[in-house]
Parts: C-alpha cells; sequence; structure tokens
C-alpha cells in the first residue's frame, strides 16, 4: 500500500518559500495545489511517488482573476472552474474558458489549477499551448524576490520548468492586445475526458495593415503564434508555420501550404496514446480547419 508523505500547510508565501529552501535531493518537496496530478504520483504507479507535500491551498495571494493595464491576471490557485465561471475571461479570453471545457470531468476542473497545469509541466497539457499562443507570462516568486518568465521560454525539457526549486508561479499575466482572434483544438480518443492526442492553438492580429479582407471573407493575419501539445517532450511553437501564415490571408492554398509545412516540422513519437503518424496527419489536419474556419470556407 502507498504511504501518504508528510504534508506541510503553509499560510503565508514567505512560510512556502522556507518550506522549499530545504528541500533536497534526498528529501524533496513537492508542492501541491489542486491535487490532480500530484495525487495520482502517491501510489508510485506513475513516476517516482513524492517524499514530503507542501499544500499550497491557503495561500490567498495566489488566488484571483483580474485586469491590470492591458493585461488580464490569473493567480496559479485559480481552478479551471473559475476560468470557466469568470465573466472577464469569458469576455477577453474566451479560448482559454474554450480550453478549460475540456479538461477532465466538474471533480478535475473543480480541483485542478492553472499553476499547477503549468508547473507540472507535462507535454500534454491542455492549458500550455493556449498559454503559449496568448504570449502569457508567468510571475514566479521566491526568496530572492519576483521575476517574470515568457511562456515561451518557461516549459526548457520533459517535465521540467525554469522554475528554480525555492520559486513558486505567483501569477499569470495574458495581454489584452486589441483586434488579435485565437483558435483551439484539441483531438483526444473521446470528445470529453480524454488525455489529448494533439493539441493546437493558433492566434494572429486580425484585420491588420497586411492588407484588405479576402474575397472569401477572411482578413491577412500578422503577429500569427502557432503552439501545440502532445507533439514533442514540451509544448512547442511552430516558428515556420508561423512564418507560412504570416501575412496571409484564410484561403484554402494557405491552409493547404500550412498544414504541409506543420507536418514536416514537428517531430511528434509513438508512445501508449498515439503514433508519430497519426499525430502529425491530425495536427495537419487541425490547423487546416482552424484556417478554414477563420476564413469561413
Amino acid at each position: 500500500m502507498p504511504v501518504e508523505p508528510p504534508i506541510e500547510i503553509p499560510t503565508s508565501l514567505a512560510e512556502a518559500w522556507a518550506i522549499l529552501g530545504a528541500s533536497t535531493a534526498a528529501d524533496q518537496v513537492t508542492p501541491i495545489a489542486g491535487g490532480t496530478d500530484v495525487m495520482v504520483r502517491i501510489t508510485g504507479e506513475i513516476g517516482e511517488p513524492p517524499r514530503r507535500l507542501v499544500d499550497l491551498s491557503r495561500l490567498d495571494a495566489l488566488r484571483g482573476i483580474a485586469v491590470d493595464g492591458d493585461a488580464a491576471v490569473i493567480g496559479a490557485l485559480t481552478t479551471y472552474t473559475e476560468i470557466r465561471r469568470s465573466s472577464l475571461c469569458r469576455e477577453h479570453l474566451p479560448v482559454l474558458v474554450e480550453a478549460a471545457a475540456t479538461i477532465g470531468a466538474a471533480q478535475i476542473q473543480n480541483r485542478g489549477t492553472i499553476g499547477g497545469n503549468a508547473a507540472n509541466a507535462s507535454p500534454a497539457g491542455d492549458m500550455l499551448p493556449v498559454l503559449l499562443a496568448l504570449d502569457a507570462a508567468f510571475v514566479v516568486g521566491g526568496p530572492r524576490g519576483e521575476r517574470t518568465i515568457p511562456a515561451d521560454g518557461f516549459w526548457v525539457a520533459y517535465r521540467r520548468t525554469a522554475l528554480a526549486p525555492d520559486e513558486l508561479i505567483l501569477r499569470v499575466r495574458i495581454p489584452l492586445a486589441g483586434g488579435r482572434e485565437m483558435r483551439f483544438r484539441k483531438i483526444g480518443t473521446r470528445r470529453a475526458q480524454a488525455i489529448s492526442k494533439v493539441v493546437v492553438a493558433v492566434a494572429w492580429g486580425a484585420g491588420s495593415a497586411a492588407g484588405p479582407a479576402d474575397r472569401r471573407g477572411g482578413t491577412h493575419g500578422r503577429d500569427v503564434r502557432v503552439a501545440l501539445g502532445s507533439v514533442a517532450d514540451r509544448p512547442i511553437r511552430a516558428r515556420a508555420t508561423e512564418a507560412a501564415l504570416d501575412g496571409r490571408a484564410p484561403t484554402p492554398e494557405t491552409a493547404d501550404a500550412a498544414a504541409e509545412v506543420l507536418a514536416a516540422e514537428i517531430e511528434p513519437i509513438d508512445d501508449v496514446r498515439s503514433t508519430a503518424e497519426y499525430r502529425r496527419a491530425v495536427a495537419a489536419r487541425a490547423l487546416h480547419r482552424i484556417v478554414r474556419d477563420a476564413g469561413g470556407w
């Protein structure tokens, strides 16, 4: 039978950082937020079980959703349910609400947090490509103060982040740039409660100086972001595909060309959930569908 690890419950960030600062390789401390991933590890069936836990649930400084200047700010302990119910997110970040709705069932959405999803660094984390495509940044903190890490540099390897051992994600900042659009598609074994086989998120500035509306109804896109999950050892941006879409109207020709570039750019693997060949083909088709939807054809 698994043994429940000892757990400490700080009531301030300073206390939490002190606990994390005492962590060693032989006696490592693992933060727990919603617990939807950490609790699975306790059985020892998936990875090494945690030796000690620090429960972040009483750190109210890590909660809340607000607008700060030209950015939305989401506390690290904000749950998927809170994101779905947030009028601010529904107004400014509907794609984040859409992604939150695809994660597990109601029980998972009530417990799982945006900060935990990011810190867990799973390549299949549904929120992570969305945050990449939105140009989000993580405000992290520790005994040495706060710093900001762009999402594009946050996930550094398989299940590894740029966090120092004694740092925590405090909040997520998402720019609220006017005139930007975004689409998200998740492909899994089922329509719901499925671990993703492929996630594709695309964002762009619509109606830009690139030119007038295309005859099929779409506008030329600028500053395109194409982010994917479950096709590499971490969430990634597909920069060659972004270049193939940038400044082009969402026509069938653009969709065909971008899908071809994406299929050649990514290097997925075979694993228990899918094959590299399937992921490559489906990622390309998902992108094609997103361009088609944007163009209205």
